[in-house]
C-alpha cells in the first residue's frame, strides 16, 4: 500500500480507532512512538510502533467471518515475516473493555506479553 493510501485511511478512522487512539497517543511521553495506519509492505496496520514490531489491528465484524479470517491469517503471516507481533482487537472491545486493551497493549510495549500457546 501506499503512503497516499495510509493518509487516506488516516482521515476515515473508525470510531473505535478513534477512541483507541486517543489512549495510544499518551503512550508517547514514555517512549512509544505509536503510528496510525501505517504502511507495511503491501498492508496498512490500524497502528503500529515500530520502534516495538507491534501491531495493533482494530476489527469489526467482516473479520470474524471466514473470508476475513483467511484474509488476516495471511497477512498476520507476511507482518510475522517482516518481525511484528500482532494484536487484534474487535470493536467491541475497544467500545466494552477498553482499560482490558490498553493494558494488553501496555504489557506488548514492554515486552511482557506472551502469546499463547496451545
Amino acid at each position: 500500500m501506499s503512503v497516499a493510501t495510509a493518509r487516506q485511511l488516516r482521515k476515515k478512522l473508525t470510531r473505535q480507532e478513534i477512541k483507541l487512539w486517543e489512549h495510544l497517543r499518551v503512550l508517547r511521553p514514555q517512549g512509544f512512538h505509536i503510528r496510525r495506519q501505517v504502511p507495511i509492505g503491501c498492508y496498512v496496520a490500524d497502528f503500529a510502533c515500530l520502534r516495538r514490531r507491534l501491531v495493533i489491528e482494530v476489527d469489526g465484524n467482516q473479520h470474524a467471518m471466514p473470508e476475513g479470517l483467511a484474509r488476516d491469517g495471511i497477512r498476520d503471516a507476511s507482518l510475522a515475516e517482516r518481525g511484528f507481533k500482532i494484536l487484534r482487537f474487535s470493536n467491541y472491545d475497544v467500545d466494552h473493555a477498553l482499560p482490558s486493551v490498553i493494558d494488553t497493549i501496555f504489557e506488548a510495549l514492554h515486552g511482557r506479553w506472551k502469546e499463547e500457546e496451545g
